[in-house]
């Protein structure tokens, strides 16, 4: 596109101020920044930008907040029977190369002292594997129980896992991927996308330069997720997730944050229960820890489905219980993993114009457009626009919850080793814990103080083990495959 055509286009739009700079810029540059500018659509941002102050203002006067109604939420937890069943659809639409998976994996290990991309992180199992090696493998133990429980030829059965990373993580995840060999699933499996990015504006709305040949931007937040599907998956690929899902006949999307290390990917209980219920999207919950718990829960705001942020809610609401149960009103937790149709990802972007971004206040280096010169302020001067992954929740028509125990399904991984919360030793502890169930409940002992990590490959939720019962595990150790539990007796 000429450059005279974009800076018609930014003229009209209110934005020429950034070619102040156009005359002094070396050739390069203004290749540079006249790339990103028609790279962008700015009519969009305008639109997000009046959208966003003129929700903010509305927030000033929220809707009224109420806990789900009865019915709106149903629970695995000592129910094994539904369990089962909704395990057996969920399986059944695996075996059908229904199924994929979206991770949310854009973000870097900062708080736990690391660089890389989060999803390379080591929280210090015997194995040391990664928790991006973890969900590969739980893939692929799932991809051979669907296989042999109905009768499927070995390899038959995918279940494609879209990674969404960032700006800053896709080159080193691909890389951290292509090392390990892409933990032994087919690279043609795994597609990676980017999460991208909004010009950070200043109060009054107008783009912020970060030099004086290019404009300053901030991630879009989780819920980029949506119009990232839609974006090409590189510059010499055209191709789209939302048009890979079609192509591979994938009709159900299970999508879940990456620092969670016991998330059950694909899991066909969460998937046959939302099959079951013909939801179009759907939340996975557990109950809170107390009443003062800092999580957002799913809720109802006015008429709609909605994540309540935990500081939304008052005192005496976090401390409201159901009279009937004596559980916290307030209860379901939400913890980042969902549930989409494949029809209900593509239909986003219908209504997304009447989604509202978030507005984050904050301190942005920028360049003074008198001066040229970069100024770091010592406080807030511009705005970062974010949606998240749930701002789609009350615009859907068949909506669903599912409640499941924390203990089995839900070990983030947010702060620093040593903290003693939701840091690398609990994620560690909690991972550890689990193994053990899983063997005690296939009727075998494990002694006080020994701990086992069994390979995703050998277990996926516990099955496949009966060969352990009533045998006593003395010895601590890590197993890859079936064989090697006998050494740790």
């Amino acid at each position: 596109m000429a450059v005279d055509t974009i800076r018609d286009r930014y003229q009209a739009a209110g934005h020429d101020h950034l070619f102040t700079f156009w005359s002094t810029l070396e050739e390069s540059e203004r290749k540079s920044l006249s790339r990103q500018l028609e790279n962008l659509d700015i009519n969009r941002v305008n639109r997000i930008y009046k959208k966003a102050i003129a929700s903010e203002k509305e927030a000033a006067d929220p809707e009224p907040i109420e806990p789900l109604p009865v019915g709106a939420c149903e629970s695995v937890v000592n129910d094994p029977a539904s369990e089962k069943r909704w395990r057996s659809e969920g399986l059944q639409a695996i075996a059908r190369g229904e199924v994929g998976v979206l991770l949310m994996a854009g973000g870097q290990g900062t708080r736990l002292g690391s660089s890389a991309p989060k999803g390379c992180y080591d929280i210090g199992l015997p194995s040391h594997k990664s928790l991006f090696q973890y969900q590969a493998e739980r893939i692929a133990r799932l991809q051979v129980v669907a296989e042999t429980e109905y009768n499927k030829p070995a390899g038959s059965v995918v279940v494609p896992w879209y990674v969404m990373t960032s700006g800053p993580t896709r080159r080193e995840t691909e890389a951290f991927f292509t090392k390990n060999n892409f933990f032994g699933l087919s690279s043609k499996n795994v597609v990676f996308f980017e999460q991208g990015t909004l010009p950070c504006l200043t109060a009054e709305g107008k783009i912020m330069l970060e030099s004086t040949s290019r404009v300053a931007v901030a991630p879009d937040g989780n819920g980029g997720l949506y119009a990232a599907t839609r974006a090409p998956l590189s510059e010499s690929n055209n191709s789209t997730v939302l048009s890979d899902l079609t192509d591979r006949g994938v009709l159900y999307v299970h999508a879940y944050c990456v620092d969670n290390c016991l998330v059950k990917v694909a899991d066909p209980v969460f998937l046959g229960y939302c099959i079951s219920k013909q939801a179009d999207c759907a939340a996975k919950v557990v109950p809170k820890t107390s009443p003062s718990e800092s999580v957002g829960v799913v809720a109802r705001r006015g008429e709609k489905f909605s994540v309540v942020e935990y500081s939304e809610i008052s005192k005496e609401q976090a401390e409201l219980r159901n009279s009937k149960t004596g559980e916290l009103a307030f209860n379901a937790a939400n913890i980042a993993n969902h549930f989409y149709t494949t029809s209900y990802l593509k239909s986003v972007e219908s209504f997304e114009d009447d989604l509202a971004f978030h507005i984050a206040r904050k301190k942005i280096p920028t360049i003074d457009l008198k001066t040229g010169e970069v100024v770091k302020p010592s406080k807030p001067n511009g705005m970062k626009l974010e949606l998240f992954v749930f701002d789609v929740f009350p615009f859907t028509k068949r909506f669903a919850v599912l409640e499941v125990a924390r203990n089995e399904e839900f070990s983030p991984l947010k702060n620093a080793p040593g903290t003693g919360a939701d840091d690398p030793g609990t994620s560690r502890r909690d991972l550890l814990a689990q193994h053990k169930r899983f063997l005690e409940r296939a009727g075998a002992q494990v002694k006080d103080g020994v701990e086992i990590e069994l390979s995703p490959r050998v277990s996926y939720a516990g099955e496949g083990l009966e060969f352990v019962k009533g045998k006593t595990f003395t010895r601590s150790g890590y197993v890859e495959n079936p064989e090697e539990l006998d050494t740790l007796l």
